[in-house]
């Protein structure tokens, strides 16, 4: 998950990406073969954390998107503070591009799935699923062309998936919340003011922010709001910076350390927790049904045009700088790569969605929306990469 410019960085990313596609493309094959009754079983299974009194039950499908996602979240806040603070982020003007390409690609797909489903209360609930980018697999696209796109087209991909995991979290936290518990919510900010207080005073061990940022998870779990939003707060507090000048903080240990667990296990779980989509119960009137339609158009049409529309304004009116060495065909083709929404759409799609016939819906959606801007994006890119080449080989 960290966002490398390096050959190394590349290629891992690129693992993680066929990693993640595999276990999507295994769920698929168990959901439509004689295991299916099996693979839904397993995921409807009760567990239970910890010795009554003090025990959590949940199904497992439960422990994965409350559970192991809100370690994926820890992670995506831990790049998201080294971004905004030293990385690709943290220069104003660097940073504008990805910004407003990021704001474009979340607001033109929510308006384009709102407007397919404007009549039915219950499916715009949804409109933010086509509005997410799916770091590992756009970014596993792209690597296979590494060695012919120009480096800063990466930078711009992968501070844009980052700018878009941040208003997904935005987007989780102020839209798809269930009833409030004010006191589970009380003793949420009693935690964070702990974590705030351990930033303030220095400290520079990882286990008290760890220690903490689970009990903030447990009342965030118990307040109505998703519990995954506390490994964001958690991270945000976590040093960046050591107390001698020069020197890190346990931020970044804590990101290398959760990086290939997360990319290589945590995210292939709930790809294959999530992605098992049965298609023999579809009809055609699924198919066509508002939900997928908007999601897909949201994610294939909607991205690439928010996107790339709101980067070219940005370039002309000189808020945004456009990416050293690329063309407008190679920022067009990243752009529609921007619509591989996996991940995030998923886990949305299950908040807006948690209804067993809609969530087939939804997967339906995201995976037709997600696979046609794979493609579509790839070969944009390779025949830019290939025109230039030929272009250079003329002079």
């Amino acid at each position: 998950m960290k966002p490398e410019t390096s050959a190394a960085g590349v290629n891992r990313e690129a693992a993680a990406g066929l990693t993640l596609l595999g276990a999507a493309v295994l769920a698929l094959i168990i959901a439509n073969s004689p295991l299916r009754e099996m693979y839904q079983h397993l995921l409807s299974m009760h567990v239970q954390i910890g010795v009554a009194p003090f025990a959590l039950t949940k199904e497992v499908i439960h422990w994965i998107n409350d559970g192991l996602m809100s370690v994926f979240f820890f992670l995506v806040g831990l790049e998201i503070k080294r971004e905004a603070i030293r990385g690709a982020l943290s220069n104003r003007r660097a940073a504008m591009l990805p910004i407003i390409g990021a704001l474009g690609g979340m607001v033109v797909p929510a308006l384009i799935y709102a407007s397919i489903n404007w009549d039915n209360d219950i499916a715009l609930r949804g409109w933010a699923i086509p509005a997410a980018t799916d770091i590992a697999f756009a970014v596993g696209v792209m690597a296979a062309l590494a060695s012919r796109l120009p480096p800063a087209l990466k930078v711009f991909l992968l501070a844009l998936a980052i700018i878009d995991d941040l208003g997904a979290i935005l987007i989780i936290a102020f839209f798809y919340t269930a009833e409030l518990s004010l006191l589970a919510l009380a003793l949420a900010a009693v935690g964070i003011a702990g974590l705030i207080l351990l930033n303030r005073s220095g400290v520079m061990r990882a286990w008290p922010y760890l220690l903490i940022g689970a009990f903030v998870w447990l009342c965030v779990l118990k307040s109505g709001v998703h519990a995954t939003l506390a490994g964001v707060a958690t991270a945000l507090a976590i040093p960046l910076s050591g107390t001698k000048k020069g020197t890190n903080g346990p931020l970044i240990g804590l990101e290398e350390a959760l990086s290939p667990w997360v990319s290589f296990l945590i995210v292939p779980i709930f790809a294959f927790a999530n992605a098992g989509l049965t298609l023999t119960d579809l009809s055609t009137n699924d198919i066509l049904s508002q939900i997928p339609i908007g999601i897909a158009l949201g994610l294939f049409v909607g991205k690439p045009l928010g996107i790339y529309g709101a980067s070219r304004a940005a370039i002309a009116t000189g808020l945004g700088q456009m990416p050293h060495g690329a063309s407008q065909v190679q920022l067009f083709g990243t752009a529609i790569l921007g619509g591989i929404g996996f991940t995030m759409s998923l886990f949305i799609g299950m908040l807006a969605f948690p209804d067993p016939d809609s969530s087939a819906e939804v997967r339906l959606g995201v995976l037709a929306g997600s696979l046609m801007s794979a493609i579509v994006g790839y070969i944009v890119l390779v025949r830019s990469a290939s025109d230039r080449e030929f272009r250079s080989r003329e002079h």
